[in-house]
């Protein structure tokens, strides 16, 4: 073991010279680095004209103490007008809030925390569902049909894409705008689960030996999908200049827009139709594989829309000048906007009746999901007596059932570490 004695000893007489020898490996071991400091080296060497003098290294050390025995901690607290104090749990908000963001606890909102523990117990990656079946199926000519086959392309062309954009939104807009550190571990939560459910769509396609450019591009190309995506994103680009900042009426307000434009309509309106499509095939033993991924995602997204319907009642409980009845027919607006793109998309998807269901039912179904969206945010429904036609999405969303073990993964898979026994 090396002690910094090691380096005040005496130096060692000069070593004869001998003839080179081939030293095994690049580097020479730490202890020839330490023991053979006056070693002969070729005059002009690269290595001599890169080593620094022991003044130089002396003088860099003492410049380094010189900067941290002179640094002052203060700039850096400045905006927060704390100065060296605890938090306390009333200085806590949402938005706008001036307590210091890295003080994880005490916890304000043990909601959000929860959260974020249950969104860690679901890991999950995609790589774990066996998707053989699947392949043989999509490439007999004769295992799906042209509308079957026609959903596939169109809700893995449609989510590739959208997972992308909430994820951007998030990391690029919404975080910085949070103020809670409770809520923001979430975030970095939702961002990474974002992240696995690209790769998802990313595994099916390449597992299928799909066209990778057509369907990743199909935002671009097909009006059903690209209106939808253009939607969301017409949504963050205000809160995503750099500009932007909070703290106004008009710009919380702003704010607010991107929250529910993205939890309430991108993640719980425009996911609806394509996942109840999907998981229809599933049902019917087709394409199994890809049905098991959007069972996860579905389970990771049914957390992400109650997490955001949560931070936005709790906006609007801290900030109620913000939800004006001006505002509250604007919102109610953009929920129907949202619905009505969906509808459109489930025309364009089901031209014909397909897997037990049809556009009119589905346009029954969208009718009762934005009843559902309207009424968590405190909002009039605007389709009295819309039912659900599709029951079995209800109870494939509550995640309690299981599946065949020797068949596939039990769907309400935990970490190790989270089990309970």
């Amino acid at each position: 073991m090396l002690s910094w004695d090691d380096f005040e000893t005496k130096a060692k007489p000069e070593p004869k010279k001998q003839e080179p020898q081939p030293v095994p490996g690049a580097l020479q071991t730490e202890q020839q680095a330490v023991t053979e400091p006056s070693a002969t080296y070729e005059a002009g060497s690269a290595s001599s004209a890169s080593a620094p003098t022991a003044a130089q290294s002396s003088s860099a050390v003492e410049a380094a103490r010189a900067a941290i025995a002179d640094l002052d901690v203060a700039p850096g607290l400045e905006e927060l007008e704390m100065g060296a104090a605890r938090i306390q749990v009333d200085e806590k908000r949402i938005i706008n809030c001036r307590a210091d963001l890295n003080q994880l606890v005490p916890f304000k909102y043990d909601w959000a925390w929860q959260k974020y523990l249950d969104g860690c117990a679901n890991h999950w990656m995609p790589q774990e569902v066996n998707m053989n079946k699947d392949v043989s199926m999509w490439k007999d000519p004769n295992g799906l049909t042209e509308d079957e086959r026609r959903i596939v392309e169109y809700s893995l062309g449609y989510f590739s894409t959208a997972d992308s954009l909430v994820a951007n939104n998030l990391v690029l807009a919404i975080y910085k705008h949070i103020t809670n550190p409770e809520c923001r571990q979430y975030l970095l939560r939702q961002a990474f689960e974002e992240a696995i459910h690209t790769h998802a769509y990313q595994y099916c396609v390449e597992s299928l030996g799909m066209d990778e450019g057509e369907v990743f591009n199909m935002y671009r190309e097909v009006p059903a999908v690209a209106k939808k995506a253009a939607w969301s994103l017409s949504h963050t680009q205000s809160i995503g200049d750099s500009g932007f900042k909070t703290g106004t009426t008009e710009s919380d307000q702003e704010l607010l827009r991107n929250l529910i434009a993205f939890y309430a309509v991108t993640e719980g309106i425009f996911f609806y139709c394509g996942f109840t499509q999907i998981l229809s095939m599933g049902r019917r033993n087709k394409m199994t594989g890809v049905a098991e991924q959007f069972q996860y995602i579905l389970r990771d997204e049914s957390m992400h829309l109650n997490f955001g319907i949560d931070v936005i009642n709790q906006i609007k409980l801290e900030n109620p000048h913000l939800w004006t009845e001006e505002f509250k027919q604007e919102v109610t607006q953009m929920i129907l906007e949202g619905m009505e793109l969906e509808v459109a998309y489930a025309r364009d998807t089901m031209p014909r009746g397909v897997l037990g269901m049809n556009a009119a039912m589905m346009e029954e179904y969208l009718h009762f999901i934005a009843n559902r969206r309207l009424s968590q945010l405190g909002l009039k429904e605007q389709f009295p007596g819309a039912q659900n036609p599709f029951p079995w999405m209800s109870e494939i969303m509550d995640l309690r059932k299981e599946k065949n073990f020797f068949e596939t993964r039990v769907i309400e898979y935990q970490t190790g570490g989270a089990l309970q026994w």
